[in-house]
């Protein structure tokens, strides 16, 4: 008989394997527990709940009645939600990249009763294939090495949580310590960063556009950097990115709905992983042109948004067809043939962190294209968010579904780039109380004020959050909300704070782009010479608006306001809007806080922001 304890989970994921013959736990100290008393290895199986092979595998293996009862014998297996949980799934990507590079969902790890990942792979098959085992023989195999040569496992699971402990402390020694501090962090040069396109150019496909061969991502941070760098006056960098837009927009993976699917199982962005992701669309609405980001907006508004305004996490790849579950078949019919089935399930999980990055591309486009809507989608998913996942600005909940609140803790993803997302609505609208709230997440994330999980904590391999590649991380966020915040006072341990989180990051971006881009845009802003820029006008359709978020580039805040916003954000203690009340409409250009004469006409602006920075 099964003891399956996750009827009632939270997480959709979790919930998908309450009936499998599996007496699977939620992660926590008392599965570790149950295994100490046990003498058992713990089975940790992560994955997410539109994930089309975690489906495979939860088909093929656990719904197989066979490998429900070994499991319940010889181990304690327990099931995580990797978007539910980051920081689990972060510290055991760590130690299981010990084992493969094919990194990836699901990911199957095995741990010792104190916590110590010594054996991980991905998926495996019901039955082998080529030189990958089925999964009952690593069942098997793990079992005859931890009855039979116990000493081996313990000393291999102890070398990868030294190792995982090593590069933590150095990480944290990089920083100078939680909330920065130490030494001067050594941020790469504006040439540095610039030099990085060589690179990409090197690695573009140029026969299909994009990155790299098969899977093909759409690697969103990547081409925020080119668009940085573009912004900053690099023509090649624009081209780029244009470039890889185009390919991105063109090919099959773009929905004809105008959602982006995961990625491309071939070179030619052919045959799509049928999944939509809402950090992957959010992530390109911040650099995507009018019509491409007005297909992603439309997809967000229609398909991923709950009625309260916050956006739910996915779209799965699968839906139920005649009874089947197939992957693809309802993305492949026209829109007006879809109507008559039913559409393949949403992962209805709100995700703090994610919410914020799609807040954040939201306001980017709906400013730089005039849109409206793309603004109140943004403003709606902030008042779900603040409304049921804050408390007096503080970031209390992670995850949310129908069926509460989860009990994760929040992580620095959440508080990041919530905090980016809030402070670019801000700027938008001039609605103070978003920055208000945006400013408490900063000074959290700086502090480092977020739960430890026990176990990893405990384990001594708790690493904190891995560097992204598809979406933007949630350090890079909050070195970015820093930056921003330290323009907006004047308070100047924000900018250094923002260089101590990305300096390292940076650094390795410039030597790895491909996988780690997302710290540059940050780097090159902290480098360049700083400019500010209030445009005050009661009227929101007024010119002046828009040429002030037309100067957006690294190294610029843009902030547009009315008299009456301008004077409550100087009164709130956000220094660059004092004395911006007396003049409407009006153009403040400001470098490093020194400002201009304030210009009353676009061509006064416009004149004004194409004087060199220096």
């Amino acid at each position: 008989m099964t003891d399956n304890r996750l009827g009632s989970a939270v997480s959709p994921y979790l919930r998908q394997h309450a009936n499998n013959p599996v007496d699977w736990r939620e992660w926590g100290p008392e599965a570790f527990a149950e295994a100490r008393e046990r003498d058992v290895p713990v089975l940790v199986s992560v994955g997410y709940a539109t994930c089309h092979w975690c489906h495979v595998m939860a088909r093929e293996s656990f719904s197989d009645p066979g490998i429900g009862e070994l499991l319940r014998q010889d181990f304690v297996a327990v099931k995580v939600d990797r978007e539910e949980r980051p920081d689990v799934d972060a510290s055991l990507m760590a130690s299981a990249s010990a084992f493969t590079q094919q990194l990836g969902w699901p990911l199957t790890t095995f741990l010792t009763p104190d916590g110590h990942v010594f054996f991980a792979g991905t998926y495996f098959p019901p039955s082998p294939v080529g030189q990958v085992p089925a999964f009952r023989q690593i069942l098997e195999a793990v079992l005859d090495a931890w009855t039979e040569r116990r000493h081996e496992v313990d000393a291999n699971a102890s070398a990868i949580a030294a190792a995982i402990r090593q590069g933590a402390e150095a990480d944290r020694a990089a920083r100078g310590g939680e909330g920065g501090g130490g030494d001067e962090p050594r941020l790469p040069s504006v040439d540095e960063i610039r030099a990085v396109v060589d690179q990409l150019e090197q690695a573009e496909d140029t026969t299909y556009g994009g990155f790299g061969g098969a899977p093909k991502f759409p690697s969103a941070p990547l081409l925020e950097f080119l668009s940085d760098v573009g912004a900053d006056g690099d023509g090649r960098a624009s081209a780029l990115l244009e470039r890889s837009l185009h390919a991105i927009r063109a090919t099959e993976l773009t929905d004809a709905d105008g959602g982006v699917f995961r990625y491309a199982t071939k070179r030619d962005w052919s045959v799509p992983h049928y999944e939509r992701m809402l950090y992957d669309n959010a992530g390109l609405l911040a650099i995507a042109d009018a019509e491409q980001a007005r297909g992603i907006a439309d997809f967000l508004r229609d398909t991923l948004r709950r009625g309260d305004g916050a956006f739910v996490a996915a779209q799965d790849s699968e839906s139920t067809i005649d009874g089947r579950r197939v992957e693809g078949e309802w993305y492949r019919l026209p829109l007006d043939e879809r109507g008559r089935l039913d559409p393949p399930p949403l992962d209805d999980q709100v995700l703090t962190g994610w919410n914020g990055l799609a807040i954040r591309g939201l306001a980017i486009a709906g400013a730089r294209h005039g849109d409206a809507e793309m603004i109140a989608l943004a403003r709606g998913a902030a008042d779900a968010i603040i409304a049921g996942h804050l408390a007096d600005g503080h970031v209390k909940v992670r995850s949310s579904t129908p069926r509460g609140a989860s009990t994760a803790p929040p992580t620095i993803e959440d508080v990041g780039l919530l905090a980016e997302g809030l402070l670019e609505l801000a700027l938008v609208t001039g609605e103070l109380p978003y920055a208000d709230v945006a400013r408490t997440l900063v000074d959290d994330g700086l502090a480092g004020r977020f739960d430890a999980d026990p176990v990893l904590t405990a384990a001594g391999t708790a690493t904190g959050e891995q560097p992204q590649t598809a979406m933007r991380s949630g350090t890079v966020a909050l070195a970015a909300a820093a930056a921003t915040l330290a323009a907006l006072t004047g308070d100047e341990s924000y900018r250094a704070a923002a260089a101590s989180l990305v300096a390292d990051r940076a650094v390795t971006g410039t030597e790895r782009p491909l996988g780690h881009a997302d710290a540059l845009g940050v780097a090159l802003a902290l480098q360049r010479p700083s400019r500010e820029v209030v445009v005050v006008a009661s009227d929101p359709s007024d010119p002046l608006r828009a040429a002030g978020h037309g100067a957006r580039r690294p190294g610029t805040v843009v902030a547009a306001v009315t008299p009456e916003q301008a004077a409550d954000w100087s009164a709130a203690g956000f220094t660059l809007f004092e004395s911006r009340d007396g003049l409407d409409p009006a153009g403040y250009v400001c470098h490093d806080r020194v400002c201009a004469l304030p210009a009353r006409t676009v061509d006064e602006l416009n004149a004004q922001l194409s004087t060199p920075d220096a």
